[in-house]
């Protein structure tokens, strides 16, 4: 079961959707309002499991965020998927250069959500592996 995620996003309505979303799988949702706290928490808790990450944020935006993050070792222990409003090829290409597993756009449904995350389990080198029907718990 994915019991702790880590939502990079400056927006409340964003995070609020994700805790919605992801409490149906019994997930704690951990929020960052940029890529800076987001390695701040990183740093101090050893228990997240994956990172939804957007893109266009203050202070540290999330390609900065991935650039650091590989830095410091977070990723690929920590499978970083990148949800955007960008949607430009050139954005998922260097998002994906940078250690990203995963790229959804915004808008999303929760299915879309959920499909991705399976898939960046599934192909995470951290070694978990999918339980049941789709890794996360329902």
């Amino acid at each position: 079961m994915l019991n702790k995620v880590l939502v990079v996003d400056d927006s409340a309505l964003i995070h609020q959707m994700y805790r919605l979303v992801l409490a149906r799988y019994r997930c704690e949702v951990v929020g960052a309002n940029n890529g800076q706290e987001a390695l701040d928490i990183l740093a101090r808790f050893d228990d997240v499991q994956l990172v939804l990450l957007d893109i266009n944020m203050p202070v540290m935006n999330g390609v900065q965020f991935l650039e650091k993050a590989s830095q410091l070792g977070f990723t690929p222990r920590v499978p970083v998927v990148i949800v955007s409003t960008e949607g430009k090829e050139e954005d998922t290409i260097q998002g994906l250069k940078l250690g990203a597993c995963g790229y959804l756009t915004k808008p999303f449904t929760p299915s879309q959500l959920h499909e991705v995350i399976v898939k960046v389990l599934q192909q995470s080198a951290t070694g978990m592996e999918p339980e049941g029907e789709m890794a996360l718990e329902r």
